[in-house]
This record gives structure tokens, C-alpha cells and sequence, in this order.
């Protein structure tokens, strides 16, 4: 049945210890391709080592084959349910036809991933007006406040006029950090002082967005720890408010999350969905880690969308996800 599975025969204090802030935007040096695959260089690196002798095997497939490649995917952090159904396909498609070589194992590997993540559909309302409100939650330390000034940069390059909120009032110095990026990503911010209530400034930032008919409106959340309620209680406040001044508001609540935590973010994002009705993903600091695996698992688990992936420091280092490009990348 497996004969030819596998080729015949295996900060400061109070800061968000955030990504550094850029002192100006740099030109995109390679293709979109390239860029992804200079990201996820150390996640391929420890994949393609643990792989490598289970490509070229030239033995009958047995258990510990089997286990050879599940340890591979599990190091690259894709987690045990993801892996066993990764492998369980593989098993379904050797009953049906065998899988001739290395190579046809790599891209029936690329495959699944791909239709992993590809499988997750959010439906994400567009505004018949704008603007288009976006919040941004995660925890401290995930780069909500980084996030926030890349993703005003990536919309002013398509073209999109952007206001940033400064909502995350209770963590200090995070006021002055997204001045600095709404000054390098050249939009404007309504912000209050550190302390302030979170829903009144975002009322702010909303009735001055409609007033300026600007497209979008990022609001940085404060960093919201799933054992704390008060703060998922605030979180639930915000959406109220933003709901009274536009009623399908908040439009995208996009939950950024630090890639080289791994497996050790999912039960934060699970809690995070349930209370902010999280509609994807933004997963940072993916060229920092050898578990970039972690967003085949976010998809298949958490049946949500990663949306967008931080690929460095630089202000334009925040690409749009592409599950083609991230599986081809990973396994090259």
C-alpha cells in the first residue's frame, strides 16, 4: 500500500517588547515570492533538514517513516491534530494511487498545506460608506502597535486615505509609539491621554473619520490578556460604541499574533475569537522563527484566515497572505 510513498522506499518598562520602529519606508527589493521566502528561510531550513532523509528514502515505508515526517511537521510547528490529518490524506491517497518519489510527496505536501489554509472564509462586510473600521487586538507583546502603523502604510500604498486610534490607553508609552508610526506612514491619529477611556476616543476617531469621509480607520487596542475579563469587557464596550456611530462596525477585528510563540498562542487565540469575534489573523515576526508552521495550524484549528504576515522591522514589511506563495515557499 505505501510501497512508493516516499521515492520507493523517508523595551522600556511598560513597552511592548514590539518590532523596531523604522525611520522610513523602504522600496521593496524582490518580487512577493522572494519576500516570502527570505521570511519563512528558518522554518524551510529546520523542515527541509528533518525532511530531507524521508524524501529520499528508498526503503518500504513503515512506522518509523511515518514517524519521521510527522516529527518533521511537528517541529516546524504545525501541531498534532494538523499533522495526523496531513498524514491520514497521505495514507488515503497511497490507498488510491502510489505516490511515485520524493518530489510527488513534496507536492502533495505543498497541496494539503495549501488547501489548509486556503479552507478558512470569514466573510469580511465592506461598507456602503466609509469608513471602513478595523480593530486590532492581541495581547502585549504580539506588535499590535507595529502592526498598526504597517498596515496604514500598505493601505496608503493602494491608495487609501487612513486615520489611526489610538485606543490602547493603559500601556505606557503606547500613545507616543504609534505617533512615531503614524508620523513614518504619513496619516493622521486621534488619540487622548494615558488613562483615557477607550470607547470615547474611538467615538472620537469615528465621528472624525466620517467627517473627513476617510476610507479607513485602524484602531489599536490595548493588549488584551484572556485572563483579565475587565479588559475583554472594555473590548465588548468598543464594539458597542462603534456599532451606535456605524451598525456594522467594527468591519475587520484582525487578532495579530507573534509567530515564534507557536502552538503556545492557539488557546489565546481561541479565547480571543470567542470574545471579539476575531475575523483573521495577522501573524508577526514570521522571518524570527523556526515555527512558521504555526499558520497551517491557526487555519485548520481556529478555522480562521491569516490574513496578513510581518516580515521584518521596516514599515513596509507586512505582506498580504498568500497560501500558494507561503506553501511553495516552505517547502522549496
Amino acid at each position: 500500500m505505501f510501497s512508493k510513498l516516499f521515492g520507493g522506499k523517508k523595551p522600556e518598562v511598560g513597552e511592548e517588547p514590539e518590532e523596531a520602529v523604522a525611520t522610513a519606508p523602504e522600496p521593496v527589493k524582490s518580487g512577493f515570492f522572494e519576500r516570502m521566502k527570505q521570511a519563512v528561510t528558518r522554518t524551510r531550513e529546520s523542515l527541509s533538514t528533518r525532511l530531507e532523509g524521508v524524501l529520499t528514502l528508498t526503503r518500504t515505508v513503515d512506522e518509523a517513516a511515518l514517524e519521521d515526517l510527522e516529527s518533521a511537521l511537528l517541529t516546524s510547528d504545525l501541531g498534532l491534530p494538523t499533522t495526523t490529518a496531513i498524514l491520514e490524506q497521505l495514507r488515503e491517497r497511497a490507498k488510491r494511487q502510489d505516490i511515485e518519489g520524493g518530489e510527488e510527496l513534496r507536492e502533495l505536501l505543498k497541496a494539503q498545506i495549501r488547501n489548509i489554509l486556503e479552507g478558512p472564509r470569514v466573510e469580511v462586510t465592506e461598507p456602503a460608506a466609509p469608513p471602513k473600521v478595523i480593530f486590532l487586538v492581541g495581547v502585549n507583546g504580539t506588535g499590535k502597535t507595529t502592526t498598526s502603523g504597517k498596515l496604514a502604510q500598505w493601505y496608503r500604498a493602494e491608495s487609501k486615505s487612513v486615520l489611526l486610534c489610538a485606543a490602547d490607553t493603559f500601556r505606557a508609552a503606547a500613545i507616543e509609539q504609534l505617533e512615531v508610526w503614524a508620523s513614518r506612514s504619513g496619516v493622521e491619529m486621534i488619540k487622548t491621554k494615558q488613562g483615557g477611556d477607550p470607547a470615547a476616543v474611538l467615538y472620537d476617531a469615528i465621528s472624525a473619520a466620517k467627517a473627513r469621509g476617510t476610507q479607513i480607520l485602524i484602531v489599536d487596542t490595548a493588549g488584551r490578556l484572556h485572563t483579565k475579563g475587565g479588559l475583554m469587557d472594555e473590548l465588548e464596550k468598543m464594539r458597542r460604541t462603534a456599532k451606535r456611530l456605524i451598525p456594522e462596525a467594527p468591519h475587520e477585528v484582525l487578532l495579530v499574533m507573534d509567530a515564534t510563540t507557536g502552538q503556545n498562542g492557539l488557546q489565546q487565540a481561541r479565547l480571543f475569537t470567542e470574545a471579539s469575534g476575531v475575523t483573521g489573523i495577522v501573524l508577526t515576526k514570521l522571518d524570527g522563527t523556526a515555527k512558521g508552521g504555526i499558520a497551517v495550524a491557526i487555519a485548520r484549528e481556529l478555522a480562521l484566515p491569516v490574513r496578513y504576515v510581518g516580515v521584518g522591522e521596516k514599515i513596509g514589511d507586512l505582506l498580504e497572505f498568500d497560501a500558494a506563495a507561503f506553501a511553495d515557499s516552505l517547502l522549496d
